[in-house]
C-alpha cells in the first residue's frame, strides 16, 4: 500500500465511520467543555494570584482559532474570567472539572473508534485520566500564560544586557503565535499517545499530526474568509450567531483531527501488512 493508498482508505474509513456524525458530537461536547476549563484554568492562575494571568490563559485558549471566530467566544469567556470567585476549591469548580472531562470524553470516544481499539478501562480509570487531562492541562496553559505575560519583561532584560538584539524585537510578536502552536501540538500528541486504548508509537502518530496541523490552518483560513465574506449567521441564528459559528468552527476541527487519526490507523496498517509479508518471505527462503 503506497501512501497515496493510505490516504484514500483513510478518507474511505472516514466515510464509512460516519465520522462526521461523530464530528458532531466531539463539536458539542468541545463547546460545552470550554468555558468550564477556562474556569479551572484560571482557578489555577489565582491560586498564583494573577489577574494577568488568569486573563491570558483565556487569550491562549483561542490563539489557535481564526480571529473572526475566536473575538466573539473569547469576550463572553472574558466575562466569565472576570466575576469574582471565592474560594476554589468549591463544589462549582468540582463540576466545572467533571464538564471539561466530558469534552475529552468524546475524543477519546472518537479516536478509539478511528484506530479501531476496543476500549477495556473501566469507567473509572477513563474518566480519572480525563480529570487528570483538564489539571494537567490547566497548569500547561498557565506556564505557558506566565512565559507569554513575563516575555516582554524578560526581552527588555535581554535588550539591556545584549543591546545588539534590539534589532530584532519586531520579531518577538511571533511569540504568542508559537506558544499557541506548541500548545496545539502538545495536546494532539497527548491525545492520540494516551486516550485511545491500545499503545502507539511517536513514529506512529506523528504523520497524522502534522497533517491535522496543516489541515486546521488552512481550514481556519478558508473558514474566517466564509465568515467575514459569505456568511450570515446573525440572519438565521439572531443571539445564537457566535455560539453556533463556533460550533461548525469546532465541527471542522474535530473531523480535520479524525481525518489525522483515520491516516494514522491506515499507515499502521501497512506497515504491519509489509511486515508481515516480509515474514512470510523470510520463511519461505528458509
Amino acid at each position: 500500500m503506497t501512501r497515496k493508498q493510505a490516504l484514500y482508505e483513510a478518507l474511505e474509513h472516514f466515510m464509512s465511520d460516519d465520522n462526521w456524525a461523530i464530528a458532531s458530537h466531539v463539536a458539542l461536547s468541545t463547546i460545552l467543555a470550554l468555558f468550564p476549563f477556562i474556569i479551572v484554568a484560571a482557578a489555577v492562575a489565582g491560586w498564583i494570584g494573577s489577574e494577568s494571568l488568569a486573563q491570558e490563559v483565556g487569550a491562549l485558549v483561542f490563539d489557535a482559532w481564526p480571529d473572526e471566530v475566536a473575538r466573539p467566544i473569547a469576550r463572553e469567556a472574558h466575562e466569565v474570567l472576570m466575576k469574582p470567585r471565592t474560594g476554589a476549591l468549591t463544589i462549582g469548580l468540582v463540576i466545572a472539572m467533571w464538564f471539561a472531562s466530558n469534552g475529552v470524553e468524546a475524543l477519546r470516544l472518537a479516536l478509539n473508534r478511528a484506530y479501531r481499539d476496543e476500549e477495556t478501562r473501566d469507567f473509572i480509570m477513563r474518566r480519572l485520566q480525563s480529570l487528570a487531562f483538564v489539571v494537567i492541562g490547566a497548569i500547561g496553559l498557565v506556564v505557558l500564560a506566565t512565559l507569554v505575560v513575563l516575555g516582554p519583561s524578560l526581552w527588555a532584560a535581554a535588550v539591556r544586557f545584549a543591546p545588539l538584539i534590539e534589532p530584532m524585537s519586531a520579531t518577538v510578536h511571533v511569540l504568542r503565535f508559537t506558544v499557541a502552536a506548541v500548545v496545539l501540538f502538545g495536546v494532539l500528541l497527548a491525545a492520540h499517545l494516551w486516550l485511545p486504548a491500545g499503545r502507539r508509537h511517536l513514529k506512529d502518530i506523528l504523520p497524522g499530526i502534522l497533517i491535522t496541523l496543516v489541515a486546521w490552518l488552512v481550514a481556519g483560513t478558508v473558514f474566517a474568509t466564509y465568515i467575514r465574506v459569505f456568511a450570515s449567521y446573525s440572519a438565521t441564528y439572531a443571539g445564537l450567531a457566535n455560539v453556533m459559528i463556533a460550533i461548525v468552527f469546532l465541527y471542522v476541527v474535530a473531523a480535520v483531527v479524525l481525518l489525522g487519526a483515520e491516516l494514522n490507523a491506515a499507515l499502521i496498517r501497512r506497515r504491519r501488512a509489509r511486515a508481515a509479508a516480509a515474514s512470510l518471505a523470510e520463511v519461505a527462503a528458509e
